[in-house]
Parts: structure tokens; C-alpha cells; sequence
């Protein structure tokens, strides 16, 4: 969906998988400083947004999905996955109850294939899962905005942000008095610099939560009964992940960022054979040029890598 903020001064559309919103406003670094003041709003609008009503609704997802939501209280946002049945992760959730609706957003173009898996999976219980993209918007505030969520359906109130779920037909309205809009440039950097993974970035076919931390966010490690359950305890208690999630600081002389894909070898064996692949890459305002990694479990951590052609050294986020 064309989200109706790309009419605001200066917008520039993303494109790709952020296709429908600004990529910036004209301004890259002004709008990242902005977010970390804690002022200005994202657009995430291309995102897709379920709903889940009905009785049994969280005994039924805690069936279903990696994190513990059978008990969760109104307002308390959290992650959670949807894996395979071999562990690797097919969607990923961001949720908020309310009392009465279960409240999701996932990644753009994915929430046709989740709602047709939980329909599926619904039985005798007393649920309803819905598509509710064509009718309400999501839009990020940055921790510390003083910006009111009045009119929202749902929000999410995370350590570096709230999630709002507005009402898709009144997004410009709603957003005017958020301050200046920052694109999702500016949120895709600030994202890759707090190491949190997105599926289809940090994610492929094979992905298990492990290797891309996860654990931390999305996994409750003391509750069974759901698909993949088995591979995410054996992996955690018995072994460790064949790879992992690593962040980049790259070599700020070079004028181009390794894409999506690029290949990542050793710096000191540029011919080398391939040890992973980069996911997302950014132009950080402090930091300059940063990036996120999936590599092969065994590499060094102290290792120079080439991330396509941008030589890179590591910070730890999923240990060897």
C-alpha cells in the first residue's frame, strides 16, 4: 500500500521490501539524530497487521508460537516466531495484547501466508484471525517522544520506541503532531546499531532463532508445545548454532555499502572461501557505515572481514 505521508516535503520512496513509505525526507542523518533525541516519528505503514479476538485467543497462540503469551497482560508488548517444523523460522510477530484483541505487525507482504497458517491451526477453539492491513497503520515513536498515542488502536511500548496502530484512514491526520517525519534510512540504521534482527534481512531458509539472538527476544526457553520446539532445546542444551549473527563497523573510505547478499570472507583471504553473507547495511550518523552479518559459527572474533569489498571488523552478538 502507497502510503499517503510520500506526500509530505521531501519524501523519497523506498524501495524493495520498504516499498510504499519514505526511504528519507531529504535529510538522512538530521532524521537519525532526530530519533535518537526522541523526536519525529517512522512510517511503517507497508507493514501488515493481524488481529486475533476471541475467547481462548492467547492459550491458543501460546500453542503456536516461540514466546510464553498464554498469561500475557493487557498492554505488555513482546516478540515471537513462528517456526517449522524443523526450527527454522518462517514469520516473525510483534505483539500487543489489549484485553480483548491480540495485536501483531509483520513484515511486509507476509501476513497473507500467517493468517492462512493460524486460520488453519484453529480448530474447536474460540478465535478469529484477521487481516487488518487494509484498516489500520503502523508508525513508530522513538523513546523519549513526548507525542500522544490518543486515537491509537493498540501500542506497543518497547525500550527504544512505541508501536502505534492507527487507523489507516486517518494516518495523515493522526501523524501531524508527531514532528518531523524520519524514513525507514533513518529506523533501518538505528535497528542494525541495536542489533535486532528482521526476517528476510537477517533471516533465510534455514535461519533457527539461535543464530540471530533470538533467544533473547522472541523465545521463551521454558515452554514446549509448539512446531520446531524440539530443534530450538536441542540446539540449547545440547549444542550450538551452525552460524551466527555479527555486527559490522566497515571501513568508512569506502563510498559504497555491501548490499543485502554480499558475500563475507576473510580480509586477509580475499579469495577465500565465502564464511557468510551480509543482511543489512547502513549509513549510521556516529557510527558511519555499519552492518549486520550472519557467519559461520567458527570465525574468529577477532577476524578483519570483507563484506563484499568493505573490509569490517566484528562486534559479538551471538557468541561462538
Amino acid at each position: 500500500m502507497k502510503s499517503p505521508l510520500l506526500a509530505l516535503p521531501g519524501a523519497v520512496p523506498a524501495e524493495g521490501a520498504d516499498e510504499g513509505v519514505a526511504a528519507h525526507y531529504g535529510d538522512l542523518f538530521r532524521e537519525q539524530r532526530n530519533l535518537s533525541r526522541g523526536t519525529g516519528f517512522v512510517d511503517l505503514s507497508h507493514r501488515g497487521v493481524i488481529t486475533v479476538t476471541g475467547a481462548d485467543r492467547l492459550s491458543w497462540l501460546h500453542l503456536l508460537i516461540t514466546q510464553h503469551v498464554s498469561a500475557l497482560p493487557p498492554q505488555q508488548a513482546t516478540d515471537a516466531l513462528v517456526l517449522s517444523a524443523n526450527g527454522h523460522v518462517e514469520h516473525a510477530l510483534y505483539l500487543v495484547d489489549d484485553g480483548t484483541t491480540t495485536w501483531a505487525h509483520v513484515e511486509p507482504g507476509t501476513q497473507e501466508a500467517l493468517v492462512g497458517y493460524l486460520d488453519s491451526m484453529r480448530f474447536m477453539y474460540r478465535v478469529e484471525v484477521a487481516d487488518a492491513t487494509a484498516d489500520y497503520a503502523v508508525v513508530h515513536l522513538p523513546a523519549g517522544s513526548t507525542a500522544s498515542a490518543e486515537g491509537a488502536a493498540a501500542v506497543r511500548e518497547l525500550p527504544y520506541g512505541r508501536d502505534l496502530f492507527l487507523p489507516r484512514a486517518e494516518l495523515a491526520e493522526r501523524t501531524a503532531g508527531y514532528g518531523p517525519a524520519a524514513g525507514v534510512w533513518a529506523y533501518e540504521a538505528l535497528r542494525i546499531e541495536g542489533h535486532r534482527p528482521r526476517l528476510g534481512f537477517e533471516t533465510d531458509h534455514r535461519t533457527i532463532p539461535h543464530e540471530v539472538d533470538w533467544l533473547t527476544s522472541a523465545v521463551h526457553l521454558q515452554k514446549g508445545c509448539y512446531r520446531g520446539q524440539e530443534t530450538v532445546a536441542r540446539v540449547h542444551n545440547l549444542g550450538r548454532p551452525p552460524r551466527r549473527l555479527v555486527f559490522l563497523h566497515l571501513d568508512g573510505t569506502e563510498e559504497v555499502l555491501p548490499p543485502h547478499g554480499a558475500e563475507v570472507r576473510l580480509a586477509s583471504d580475499p579469495e577465500g572461501r565465502a564464511l557468510g553473507f551480509v543482511t543489512s547495511s547502513a549509513r549510521h550518523h556516529e557510527l558511519g557505515p555499519i552492518a549486520l552479518a550472519v557467519v559461520k559459527r567458527n570465525v574468529a572474533v577477532d577476524a578483519v572481514l570483507l563484506a563484499g569489498t568493505v573490509p569490517g571488523t566484528q562486534d559479538v552478538i551471538v557468541p561462538q
